[in-house]
């Protein structure tokens, strides 16, 4: 198998050095030897994405942990490299150079939103990094060095919106932060409308800094759809929901980016999500066994940390790829990237929290992406969370539409609906 240039982490890791020194105050561990694995996760705990980002860390730890305690992996403690990147992403791509050139991490965790991967993967890319990006995303991302374990959009609204067409009826209007995730969802709405017989009869791309919704909120009454297709995200679009409920506004609405990132049904008083469908691999309410019973990851995770305040999406994807990474390490018989990245596109698999009792996930080893168990959540008018619907969603796009294929050419790429899909464009 093809992989491109040998990595000139050696050749640039004095530069990069005293890059770093910059970074001085950060907190860090010792780079891996031959008793220890060393994991970089990049998390954010402060800034503007520390609501979703501070679970994904706590996770991380509490994996990390369960497996030192169990032994560690192939018998090797792992240390980890940790410091905040406090949602910057300047600070992510010194943090990134720094995690690789002077801690030489051997695998990577890093980021939340699409603009900070984006920012970071020519650094991985660079350096052949092995990098495991675990947030919910647009989709598209076809590169021999991203294990993009989170779900898709197409499996997000691929759950979501069907459900909604066959119990409501087949007329969509979508509102969706205007940037690069919103807007290549939107176009996912788009062509999920036409495979399932629906039609998008009203768009809206809303500024991440706009928190008034008066104006929308009154188009989508005039223009009355069967249900609304929501992929607002951060902190002032969390105000569409109280207002559409304080003017009435009761039309059901699906959603990839609401309820299970940012808890907004235990944040907001009711009924601000009442009739939301969120379209999730993972809630903390999700009603299986290894999540929710005695003992379990719910149970395990605010053994470790009390004070949590919820157990989010992107936490149980970073807590089931630590244990995947273990599995192909252990299978490889060694840390070294390449081998790992060859374990991995075997097709790995975890019994994760978010499957039933005798199934599990697995990555498909020729797009880096992961075959989720994916759920349909409702939150009713009191906001008590419920599973509507449940079932397994391959990603797709890039194995059946695009042609990814990871194990037999090398590829840096991002795809996108519009490439494909005249209803995208």
């Amino acid at each position: 198998m093809s992989r491109g240039p040998i990595s000139r982490r050696g050749f640039l890791g004095s530069t990069a050095a005293l890059a770093g020194t910059a970074l001085a105050g950060c907190s860090g561990g010792s780079a891996s030897s031959d008793d220890t694995i060393q994991l970089g996760v990049l998390e954010d705990r402060s800034g503007n994405f520390a609501l979703v980002g501070d679970p994904k860390h706590k996770a991380s730890m509490l994996a990390i942990e369960e497996i030192n305690n169990d032994g560690g992996i192939d018998g090797k403690q792992i240390e980890v490299f940790d410091p905040d990147p406090q949602s910057d992403n300047q600070r992510y791509q010194e943090l990134t150079r720094r995690a690789i050139n002077q801690e030489n991490v051997d695998a990577l965790w890093a980021g939340y939103s699409s603009a900070t991967r984006e920012a970071i993967r020519p650094i991985i890319d660079r350096e052949d990094q092995l990098y495991f990006y675990t947030t919910q995303y647009e989709g598209g991302v076809c590169d021999h060095n991203v294990f993009a374990v989170g779900p898709t959009a197409r499996q997000q609204l691929g759950s979501v919106l069907p459900y909604l067409v066959e119990e409501y009826g087949p007329k969509i209007y979508t509102i969706a932060a205007d940037y690069n995730f919103g807007q290549l969802s939107a176009d996912w709405v788009k062509v999920l409308a036409n495979e399932n017989g629906a039609e998008v009869i009203g768009e809206e791309f809303i500024p991440l800094s706009n928190s008034q919704f008066g104006s929308t909120i009154n188009r989508i009454q005039e223009a009355d759809p069967d249900f609304v297709m929501s992929m607002l995200v951060g902190a002032n679009h969390t105000s569409f929901y109280e207002q559409k409920a304080s003017a009435g506004l009761d039309v059901p609405i699906g959603t990839s980016t609401a309820m299970a990132q940012g808890y907004e049904h235990l944040r907001l008083d009711p009924p601000a999500m009442a009739n939301i469908y969120a379209g999730v691999n993972y809630m903390e309410e999700i009603p299986t066994n290894r999540n929710t019973s005695e003992g379990g990851f719910v149970d395990r995770y605010y053994e470790m940390f009390p004070d949590a305040p919820y157990l989010n999406e992107e936490a149980e994807n970073n807590y089931f790829s630590i244990y995947m990474y273990k599995k192909a390490v252990e299978q490889a018989g060694t840390t070294e990237m390449e081998a790992v990245k060859e374990a991995l596109e075997t097709g790995i698999t975890y019994e994760a929290p978010e499957a039933p009792d005798g199934e599990s996930i697995a990555i498909d080893g020729a797009t880096h992406h992961v075959d989720h168990h994916m759920w349909v959540m409702r939150a009713d008018e009191n906001h008590n969370v419920e599973a509507v619907d449940d079932r397994v969603i391959p990603e797709t796009f890039l194995s059946e539409t695009v042609g990814c294929d990871l194990t037999q050419e090398d590829e840096e790429t991002q795809y996108t609906p519009q490439d494909f899909y005249e209803e995208a464009g």
